[in-house]
């Protein structure tokens, strides 16, 4: 009996299987434009980044990118290194799918959010193991450092909902007005800049400076020092002007 519940089991797998493989092997709508194939190709490299400099396992975050109407994004449950440049992915800012024959991540909603209500042109989300800790001890992070300023102010942290709702997407867009990035409570970072380069940097960040708050705090009898929110803006007003003329970061 036991053994037949099995054979049955294994036919049902291997049929849901097939079906999926028909689901996600239609190509959607047009072909990749050149300046979406470009985009793909730093998109792939930036998402094996948030892998390879320890922020994500597995395929547990996600990142975007905007390329006019169209915003490409990571597939769900797919390795970034088996990405290739014939997999691109974009959906329309609706989240109607216009490119690709793979599923989009299940953080769309959170995605779509940040792009209709700020001027993102890029978003990384990450399971960041530092960010993620402090998510769960505070409402938000305190400010350990003044780079605090490089992110419009002390980063909030977003109230938890299931991951892929609307809920989410609405608790994370509450935490990032006047940010450009926010910890997500028992879950990770969101952060968005003008292109990826920005929004990772941007996340590395957020995960640095949580990681120097847990290390701070975890001296026993002492607490760090913390640094007033007028001197967090002052410093976020002299790193608007940081670094080389046209550079992009620090």
């Amino acid at each position: 009996m036991a053994e037949e519940r099995r054979d049955r089991r294994g036919a049902r797998d291997a049929r849901d299987a097939r079906e999926g493989a028909q689901e996600v092997g239609e190509s959607w709508g047009r072909s990749a434009r050149p300046e979406e194939v470009e985009a793909w190709e730093i998109l792939v490299a930036t998402a094996r980044r948030t892998v390879s400099e320890g922020l994500v396992v597995g395929t547990s975050g996600n990142v975007s990118v905007r390329v006019g109407d169209t915003v490409l994004v990571t597939p769900s449950g797919v390795p970034y290194d088996r990405l290739t440049s014939e997999d691109v992915t974009g959906v329309d800012l609706e989240g109607r799918q216009v490119l690709g024959a793979l599923v989009p991540t299940s953080e769309l909603p959170m995605h779509l959010a940040v792009y209709r209500a700020t001027d993102a042109g890029a978003v990384v989300h990450t399971h960041a193991v530092h960010a993620t800790a402090v998510s769960t001890l505070v409402p938000e992070l305190p400010l350990i450092h003044y780079m605090a300023g490089a992110l419009g102010g002390p980063v909030r942290v977003a109230p938890y909902a299931t991951y892929g709702t609307q809920e989410l997407a609405e608790n994370m867009l509450q935490a990032l007005t006047d940010r450009t990035a926010c910890l997500l409570r028992n879950h990770g970072t969101m952060s968005y800049g003008t292109n990826l380069d920005q929004a990772y940097d941007r996340t590395a960040q957020l995960e640095w400076m949580c990681r120097l708050w847990l290390t701070a705090s975890s001296v026993p009898g002492l607490s760090p020092a913390l640094l007033s929110e007028g001197e967090v803006a002052e410093a976020g007003e002299r790193l608007r002007g940081y670094g080389q003329r046209g550079a992009s970061g620090g």
